[in-house]
């Protein structure tokens, strides 16, 4: 494929995906970090001890700072997992698993 036509690409249509019930809307291709972004949402995750806002941090999966619960499955790191039509996102506090 010639380097050009790639520079012209465009994403899919837009879709939605919730982030603790609000709808947001999300591209094919983004992490659920990107998507978050996008709409304005920089802290999805309070720390387990002092409660403390936290988001993305490294942006490439080796910290832990942008966990969040996705589909029911805690502990998904934001700015790892693309985002699918349809995702139900909560934002985590501490471990993310019920007490």
């Amino acid at each position: 494929m010639n380097p050009l036509e790639l520079a012209r690409a465009e994403p899919g249509p837009a879709f939605s995906v919730t982030l603790d019930g609000r709808e947001l809307e999300a591209l094919p291709g983004q992490t659920v970090a990107a998507t978050l972004w996008a709409a304005g949402v920089t802290s999805w995750r309070t720390t387990r001890g002092a409660g403390r806002p936290r988001g993305i941090f490294c942006g490439i999966g080796v910290c832990f700072d942008c966990l969040v619960t996705v589909n029911d499955r805690p502990n998904q790191r934001a700015c790892l997992v693309p985002v699918r039509p349809g995702d139900a996102i909560r934002t985590q506090e501490g471990t993310g698993h019920e007490h």
